[in-house]
């Protein structure tokens, strides 16, 4: 690896640090490319190979984790759309349909107590969003 790839790495961490932290924010690929010192369609083709997904994917499997975590909890699925930084519940239930495989109104009425005797580390993993593949 080269020098410049070590920075470029550097880089997309530092970007993809700001969406793990920031994720409630309104963020955009030009702001994150700016996080990146890079312009935004390099910095989309470089995550893209860093990370395996695009940058906008990554950022909602972020809110999409949180909003999980909210909805365990007992918040409403509109407070919770608003809470992790989704404008549009339709889009929010949607991408969330979509990586988690259930609705969020189902993922809430489900009962989640088997979550609570584990540890909040071990938590974070387990029930940590995984896209599913799409069934033609």
């Amino acid at each position: 690896m080269t020098p410049e790839e070590v920075a470029d790495l550097a880089h997309l961490r530092r970007a993809r640090d700001l969406m793990d932290r920031e994720y409630a924010r309104p963020l955009d690929v030009p702001a994150m490319a700016r996080t990146a010192l890079m312009s935004p369609a390099h910095f989309a083709r470089k995550f893209r190979a860093a990370y395996g997904e695009t940058p906008y994917a990554y950022l909602m499997t972020r809110r999409i984790e949180r909003a999980k975590a909210l909805l365990r909890g007992g918040m409403s699925v509109t407070d919770a759309c608003i809470e992790v930084g989704c404008t549009s519940l339709g889009s929010f239930s949607s991408r969330f349909t979509e990586i988690v495989g259930e609705t969020p109104s189902q993922y809430r009425a489900r009962d989640h107590s088997d979550h609570e005797v584990v540890p909040p580390c071990v938590s974070k993993v387990a029930t940590r969003p995984q896209r599913t593949p799409i069934r033609a």
